[in-house]
């Protein structure tokens, strides 16, 4: 029995010292995979202050005399450059004033809060903070994926400041929550998602994130050379990683938080949505929104995906270009 108990302890320390050293390489890898991303794409925005940290964002168009001012968010796993290079170029083409935002904890932003940055609520607070700062006025809010409950908790939050809302492809109504294994469960935990993020999941990430460039732009083709023009490998890195999982995990609750009050909304409200998106789905999203917003204007577009931002930047002009003659003053 001793040699038993020996051999036991002799394996399970071999086992540990196997995981460690599995752990050890993978922050290593963690860490030069950050350094590669950050070297290959050198922060480029203009960072402004707001409470607790700096919020950075992209520009482009004129700011005199443009049409408007369009305020860009972007959705999960991306940053500002993401819809500045999809739809935002067109829209400073066609003369309005835009500007992108790299959400907090994301590619040049800093977290501010940490976990309690998670949440559409907070996030709009500093958004708003820095929209005020940067002195932009009211302006149209433009929300893709996980950003459409952001661009609606801002303006339910501050109508004033908010002249209208163009939601692409939105996540905004509320969702029955998923039964977790066990092992998603545990890796949601902040401790260990903290340790996930800087160890394995940033390798994985890497070794995924062409399929996943691919996979959302389902069932059209994906675009030449997103993942450059995105810049999406900035979320390759501990800090992005984290606020990603943070986000998506505190959606849920955000949302069944948020979409009673959708009915109380007055902005004048477009809806763009691929009708064959996969990734949020049309009819489970989009369409129930449009009913919960008085006057909200649905427009589906035939055989898009989900990445209408590159894929029908044209048709998005358009329809930002529709509402802003609804626009009080505009007609």
């Amino acid at each position: 029995m001793p040699d038993l108990l020996r051999f036991a302890a002799g394996f399970l320390a071999l086992a540990a010292g196997l995981v460690v050293l599995a752990l050890g390489a993978a922050a290593a890898a963690t860490l030069l995979i950050a350094a590669r991303v950050e070297a290959r794409y050198p922060p480029a925005e203009t960072r402004v202050a707001v409470a607790g940290g700096r919020i950075a964002y992209l520009e482009d168009g004129p700011r005199e005399n443009a049409r408007g001012t369009v305020v860009l968010l972007h959705g999960a796993s991306a940053n500002a450059y993401d819809p500045m290079e999809g739809v935002g170029r067109g829209l400073a083409r066609a003369g309005f004033r835009v500007v992108s935002f790299d959400r907090p904890g994301y590619g040049n932003s800093d977290r501010i809060a940490g976990g309690e940055a998670a949440t559409p609520a907070f996030q709009a607070r500093a958004l708003h903070e820095a929209i005020d700062r940067l002195g932009l006025g009211p302006v149209i809010l433009m929300g893709h994926s996980w950003s459409g409950a952001l661009a609606l908790r801002m303006a339910l939050d501050r109508p004033e400041r908010t002249a209208g809302l163009v939601l692409l492809a939105p996540v905004a109504m509320p969702f029955p929550p998923t039964a977790l294994p066990w092992w998603a469960g545990l890796a949601l935990k902040p401790p260990v998602t903290w340790l996930l993020t800087r160890t394995i999941a940033v390798p994985l990430g890497l070794y995924y994130l062409p399929g996943v460039a691919q996979g959302v732009f389902r069932p059209e083709p994906p675009v030449e050379d997103y993942v450059g023009r995105s810049r999406a490998p900035l979320i390759l890195r501990p800090g992005p990683a984290l606020a990603n999982i943070q986000d998506l995990a505190g959606l849920p609750a955000a949302l069944a938080e948020q979409a009673p009050r959708y009915g109380s909304l007055r902005v004048p409200t477009v809806i763009v949505s691929g009708e064959g998106d996969p990734v949020v789905v049309t009819g489970k999203q989009a369409e129930p929104l449009s009913r919960a917003i008085p006057e909200a204007r649905l427009v589906t577009l035939k055989g898009a995906g989900h990445m209408i931002t590159y894929t029908a930047p044209d048709a998005i002009v358009r329809e930002t270009e529709s509402l802003l003659a609804r626009l009080p003053g505009r007609s």
